[in-house]
């Protein structure tokens, strides 16, 4: 089972993605934080990280950074609210970029495409 980590300070987007990516057959953890994301991964290895841009602390993007020098090859979805970020330049070192959305059929389409490729 494929194991995917959530990072979102927002604990209801936290539990509507963990819910609806348990419904899809993935295995779910949930940080809060880039910084616990970041504590976390040395014992949690996910296959993907959905994460969140716009946070207190460590934002996204320098959590997509610590990320990407522990482990290259862990897939990165940016999830965020805010388009603007799409033309950042260090967004894209991300795999994918979400605009967040009550309908998850895109987060959940662009999740299954890149653990497709990894397989």
């Amino acid at each position: 089972m494929k194991k995917i980590m959530v990072v979102d300070d927002e604990e209801n987007i936290r539990f509507l993605y963990k819910e609806e990516l348990m419904d899809e057959g993935y295995d779910v953890i949930l940080a809060a934080s880039g910084e616990e994301a970041i504590d976390m991964l040395g014992t949690n290895e996910p296959d993907l990280v959905t994460l969140d841009i716009k946070m207190p602390g460590m934002d996204g993007i320098e959590t997509l950074r610590k990320i990407k020098e522990i482990n290259k090859d862990i897939p990165v979805v940016l999830c965020t609210a805010y388009g603007q970020y799409k033309q950042d330049f260090s967004s894209w070192a991300s795999d994918a970029y979400v605009v967040k959305s009550a309908d998850l059929a895109e987060l959940k389409s662009v999740v299954r495409g890149i653990l497709d490729k990894t397989a």
